[in-house]
């Protein structure tokens, strides 16, 4: 690769010597660092939504979460390189990553959570990513590459809506996606487009597929009943004609909004056990099935 040894550890936008390589010898390379660093990860998995409105990031924001206090080790990318949301949903929209030998350190949060996005790098939250596909693919392998994720369990890698460049880039430079869970909203037309998502990671080869109801259900805080502001049931139903599993609902909290805007998990907060329940009955349904194929294909080799 070039007259002199490149360094290993870095892609070729990061090493001087990178004019010397060709463009063939500059792609081999850096799939080859990726490679390695993603080989330090159990499991790789996108959070995809046919739509957006469907609280897509906020269902990324609580799993992650839920993930790192049940003991796991686990990193979020914000791949949702127009309108990325993570950071503040974390509290660390101030928070600047830093490169060391190793690579870009992603930020650890104070739930153990390793984070990277976009918009820890703008310098304010006003500004607009105005770029076309080839550069968002480019920033996407410099995050799955350069980023120094370590030794993780699990990866959730949030995608913005829709089934287009980055989930294809995300798919394409990964080679193994072991997951996506589909975030969508009971009503007909959030539902619609879902599917879609479902078809999308079918055609992408993507082994394990979850659909997850959000918005699902509202306990009248006076009276305790229920009410289906947008209907309920219809994920589960879309999973069962689709074949998949079913991972679970999430109920209507008012304090989700207000807890993501202030930076503060809702799954944090002790006292909002049916948020916290319906989460931890997600991840485990979604590690049960993640942990099913993975034996599966022990026994396949």
């Amino acid at each position: 690769m070039g007259k002199d040894k490149c360094d290993e550890k870095t892609s070729c936008q990061s090493c001087e010597k990178s004019d010397k390589c060709s463009q063939e010898e500059k792609e081999a390379h850096d799939q080859k660092v990726l490679d390695e660093r993603m080989s330090s990860i159990k499991y790789r998995f996108m959070v995809i939504s046919g739509k957006g409105g469907v609280g897509k990031s906020t269902v990324a924001t609580n799993l992650a979460v839920t993930l790192a206090k049940e003991g796991f080790k686990v990193g979020l990318m914000d791949a949702d390189i127009h309108g990325p949301n993570i950071p503040i949903m974390l509290g660390i929209e101030d928070a600047k990553p830093y490169a060391t030998g190793e690579g870009l350190l992603p930020i650890t949060t104070i739930h153990g959570l390793k984070v990277i996005s976009i918009a820890l790098f703008l310098g304010s939250r006003d500004d607009a990513v105005i770029w076309r596909g080839p550069l968002k693919h480019s920033l996407i392998k410099q995050f799955l590459g350069e980023v120094h994720w370590g030794d993780l369990d699990y990866l959730l890698i949030d995608l913005p809506p829709g089934t287009g460049d980055e989930a294809l880039s995300v798919a394409h430079l990964l080679k193994r996606v072991d997951g996506a869970l589909v975030v969508t909203t009971p009503q007909d037309v959030a539902l619609l487009d879902s599917r879609k998502a479902v078809t999308f990671a079918r055609q992408l080869k993507i082994p394990n597929i979850g659909i997850v109801e959000n918005m699902s259900g509202f306990k009248c805080p006076h009276c305790q009943q229920p009410i289906d502001l947008f209907k309920k049931g219809g994920g589960e139903k879309a999973a069962r004609e689709m074949l998949i599993p079913f991972l679970g609902s999430i109920p209507i909290d008012p304090e989700m909004v207000s807890c993501g805007d202030s930076g503060i998990p809702l799954v944090t907060k002790v006292d909002h056990e049916e948020i916290i329940s319906a989460f931890g009955h997600i991840s485990e349904r979604w590690r049960k099935l993640l942990n099913g194929a993975s034996e599966k294909n022990k026994v396949g080799a």
